[in-house]
């Protein structure tokens, strides 16, 4: 099991690009979800404060 880990001397770089691919990933799944929270709440903000200015 330890020698898996080790990878034969390249563990630390098998695993650092790993890790990296891995936050890349997370990172283009989420970015994604949190703009569109981020615009949906601009949006709503925008149409309370034109429903604001109407009335």
């Amino acid at each position: 099991m330890n020698e898996f880990f080790h990878m034969g001397g390249y563990g630390f770089y098998v695993w650092t690009s790993y890790g990296i691919t891995l936050l890349v990933l997370l990172a283009t799944l989420l970015s994604p979800i949190l703009l569109k929270r981020k615009i949906l709440s601009e949006l709503a903000r925008r149409e309370k404060r034109a429903g604001r200015l109407q009335h």
